[in-house]
């Protein structure tokens, strides 16, 4: 009772953490998922590639539309992106499901695009013109002035641009940021900027007549960036101050591609990184530039990009200290009853313990396609990420419990003490049904614990990991119950549980820093960087404030629980 009662209670958790799906769907979320999948096939990542393929096709069977055709023209898109026999052929096909989606957008949406950009004339015309006027003074003061409220109006009107041409965008992106350098220099060149500007007002006006450039399709992301300020500090470190900045043109040229990465999760660094890499670049491009601000400001967005990638994952061997840790227990007493009859001469008996084990792992079996169906039926775009972040939470929390309970049976006294407490309530009942029941209780117990702990950690890792952890977590399983059974339970298993907890304590903080910058990516909890300290995504550490004060408070209840253990045995 009390498990169902436990099961009860993560349900109506997931329930509540759950937000209601709104009748107006915004495709956004879709086009990250082609988006993720476009770059991991190209990659030769194929288990990411497919994970967002199924997020795309789980998310999209939930999709109704008035508009029938486009709808399904974007259905057998994801066809034949499903059906993809390689990997030249599913980049195809993912290309022609990201039209088909914007297709269907667009009917539901329909959009006069001549009449926008007559808009967008009417409106920007006399901006360009004002800028145009301050250049034929002379005066840069006047000129940065003007170039100022150029800068502010066309963050104001450059929405029918960037929806019509993303190509076009990045170029006046890019013109603009070649401008500002220019004239955050020393000794700015008038003839310069004048010719730079000529190139942006044939750019804008090129838009606006309804002409249109390729997007460079290159593996562009967040880790570009990254690789682009690593590169340009190991040149500043080598002195090259030019190719420094030269370097830092190239984040600019190829930022339009990513930008978009970096306004959803964090406007402000969005906003940050435009108005300060150009001056960046001016800084380096200065006769004595001063290098220490530019570093420190470098090693500012890198933290910040970093902690815009969701790249937390765990490995093969999570997956399987999982199921060792819940599994160990059950399998330890399972032995203990199977011992008690074969010394009692009843082996024939112990039938019904194994029996009693497979019907708890038949229940817990039915349990997990339950919770799965309603993780998966109640998750969409962002909610589901912020389910993984609460569940991978409560897995964390009751994780420290698991090892609270490990380390106070991790002593040969307090062991034996368990065991034969164990033993005990069912032979004192005089009952085979009373050990079934153990039997059946001490795996379906930690069935549901490894379910919780399961759906907290399987959505950030490869299947085929997620596969090999759990196979050879039962395989050592085998091995280990063979073992005791053989020895009738006389190894030095509390040593093992020793080693055991310090491995759950380890797991657990991956788990909470992991769970928390999940719910920081999605906006559901704060982010307070502390910057100079590295992302080590691989055990879950992020420099946040947040994430540091969970796994901060899991190292207190370490210390408290080994004090007080020490504490006792010399009491």
């Amino acid at each position: 009772m009390k498990i169902f009662f436990q099961l009860c209670s993560i349900i109506l958790c997931l329930l509540l953490f759950v937000s209601p799906t709104h009748a107006e769907t915004s495709y956004n979320e879709y086009y990250i998922s082609i988006t993720d999948a476009l770059i991991n096939t190209k990659q030769g990542n194929e288990a990411e590639a497919t994970k967002a393929i199924d997020e795309f096709a789980a998310n999209w069977a939930n999709v109704t539309s008035s508009e029938a055709k486009e709808k399904v023209a974007v259905d057998d898109a994801l066809k034949d992106v499903q059906n993809a026999k390689s990997s030249e052929e599913r980049i195809k096909s993912l290309t022609d499901l990201s039209k088909s989606v914007k297709a269907l957008e667009n009917a539901e949406n329909p959009v006069d695009q001549e009449a926008q950009r007559s808009e967008f004339k009417t409106k920007f015309s006399p901006v360009m013109q004002m800028f145009e006027e301050a250049l034929a003074t002379g005066d840069f003061q006047t000129i940065n002035e003007k170039y100022n409220e150029f800068d502010k109006k066309w963050n104001l009107y450059e929405k029918p641009v960037r929806e019509q041409s993303i190509g076009m965008y990045g170029q006046i992106e890019t013109q603009m940021s070649f401008i500002r350098i220019s004239l955050s220099q020393e000794n700015p060149n008038l003839t310069v900027v004048t010719s730079q500007f000529e190139t942006l007002k044939n750019t804008i006006e090129q838009f606006i007549a309804g002409k249109d450039v390729e997007v460079d399709d290159a593996n562009y992301s967040l880790q570009t960036l990254i690789d682009y300020i690593e590169d340009t500090a190991s040149l500043i470190d080598d002195e090259n101050y030019i190719e420094a900045s030269d370097q830092l043109k190239e984040f600019i040229t190829i930022w339009p591609m990513v930008e978009i990465e970096v306004s959803t999760r964090n406007s402000s660094l969005y906003t940050e990184i435009e108005n300060q890499m150009p001056i960046l670049v001016s800084e380096l491009m200065k006769s004595n530039p001063n290098v220490e601000k530019v570093t420190d400001q470098l090693a500012v967005f890198k933290t910040d990009i970093s902690l815009l990638q969701d790249d937390s994952s765990y490995s093969f061997w999570d997956s399987a200290l999982i199921l060792l840790r819940e599994g160990l227990e059950a399998l330890l007493i399972i032995m203990v009853l199977v011992s008690f009859l074969k010394k009692a001469n009843q082996s024939h008996m112990a039938k019904w313990v194994m029996l009693g084990a497979l019907t708890g792992i038949i229940f817990s079996i039915v349990a997990a396609i339950l919770l799965s169906v309603v993780f998966n039926s109640l998750t969409v775009n962002t909610s589901r990420e912020m389910i993984e972040g609460y569940v991978g939470l409560i897995a964390a929390v009751m994780m420290i419990g698991v090892g609270i309970w490990l380390h106070n049976k991790s002593t040969v006294k307090s062991w034996n003490a368990y065991l034969s407490k164990q033993m005990g309530n069912a032979i004192s009942k005089q009952s085979i049904f009373a050990m079934a029941m153990v039997s059946f209780l001490s795996v379906f117990r930690e069935g549901a614990e490894t379910i919780v702990f399961y759906i907290g950690v399987a959505p950030k890792m490869p299947t085929f990991d997620f596969a090999l952890g759990i196979v050879m977590a039962v395989l050592i399983l085998i091995i280990v119950g063979f073992v005791l059974f053989k020895l009738s339970l006389k190894i030095p298993v509390h040593k093992f549980f020793f080693v055991a907890t310090i491995l759950i304590y380890i797991l657990a903080f991956k788990i909470i820093g992991t769970s928390i910058h999940t719910l920081q990516l999605t906006n559901t909890l704060s982010t307070t960087i502390i910057h100079k300290l590295p992302v080590l995504s691989s055990i879950g550490f992020y420099p946040t404030v947040e994430t540091l004060s969970g796994q901060i408070i899991l190292m207190l209840i370490c210390a408290v629980v080994a004090f007080r253990e020490k504490f006792s045995k010399t009491a």
